[in-house]
């Protein structure tokens, strides 16, 4: 299978690239970068792209069978201005839309679309269980994913098969959000942040790897799918797991107008909960690697 990805140098977009090569699959990644990162295969090529304003290169459209968009600025690494907020909306939007219309533009179509989206695109909702036929919701990241999906469903009237993967918090070596997650317990000074009651929605990064491939290899999974482990947990939950795992005690909590005070609206990532469910996977038979958190951890920190 020939493979196009965007977002394919990244902490999940690197691991999908270097998975499908190792498996035999031509992939192409079309990055801003000029030189490809270290770890990569025979079969991963990179192709320079200056971005959502400029024309994708026709050599990296050749014969495609699949397309994996997962461009996107980093979300939670920075505070949210209005300048950031708008960086984290275009470089979604825009990109996703200059995708779709190279599909819809291609005489000889890729069979498949997998676009990224988060589980954002629900809003907070405390304890109540989601699953993909639930509606969106109406905060900054909810209006994000709506418009990002939106853009990708371009290429359905085309008849190219379309998977949108709302992807929940991701768990995985050397970065993402474990890596700042686990700063504090590293300081002896982890624990639940604000009420701690918040549900976390997370994935092992090789279930991720392996939900993409999943869809890509069979035709008739598309739509919605949550990208999270089938056992959600809270955040009080995940410090008292993360603590164990790491040999650190877990009770130091963070107050939540701390945390306000510092990101701004960003907080509202860590102080507010989703219980999300993968129903669809489940239902399609995808069998998780890592269904459950401590399992996940110890794999990850190699304990």
């Amino acid at each position: 299978m020939r493979v196009l990805i965007t977002g394919g140098t990244g902490f999940i977009g690197g691991a999908v690239a270097r998975a499908l090569g190792d498996l035999g699959h031509s992939v192409i990644v079309l990055s801003r970068r000029n030189a490809p990162p270290s770890g990569w295969g025979n079969n991963v090529r990179l192709v320079h792209w200056k971005g959502p304003e400029a024309d994708i290169p026709k050599e990296a459209c050749d014969q495609i069978d699949a397309v994996v968009n997962l461009a996107g600025e980093s979300i939670g690494t920075k505070r949210w201005t209005n300048a950031r907020k708008n960086q984290v909306f275009d470089s979604r939007i825009q990109t996703t839309r200059r995708l779709a219309a190279k599909i819809v533009a291609m005489p000889v179509k890729p069979r498949v679309l997998i676009s990224g989206s988060a589980i954002g695109y629900y809003g907070p909702h405390g304890d109540e269980e989601l699953s993909e036929a639930s509606p969106s919701g109406s905060d900054f990241l909810a209006v994000v994913c709506s418009h990002w999906e939106e853009e990708a469903k371009a290429v359905v009237r085309q008849g190219v098969r379309l998977a949108l993967l709302r992807t929940g918090v991701v768990l995985g070596p050397g970065g993402g959000a474990l890596s700042r997650m686990m700063l504090p317990f590293k300081l002896f000074v982890g624990g639940p942040v604000g009420s701690g009651r918040q549900v976390v929605s997370w994935i092992h990064r090789d279930d991720l790897v392996g939900l993409i491939r999943f869809i890509l290899e069979n035709d008739h999974v598309s739509g919605p799918i949550n990208a999270t482990a089938p056992q959600p947990v809270t955040n009080r939950q995940f410090a008292r797991v993360l603590g164990r795992v790491m040999g650190r005690p877990a009770f130091l909590p963070t107050p939540g107008f701390v945390l306000r005070l510092v990101l701004g609206e960003m907080a509202d990532l860590v102080l507010t909960g989703q219980r999300v469910i993968p129903k669809r996977a489940l239902e399609y038979r995808y069998t998780f690697r890592y269904p459950e958190l401590e399992g996940a951890l110890r794999n990850v920190l190699g304990h």
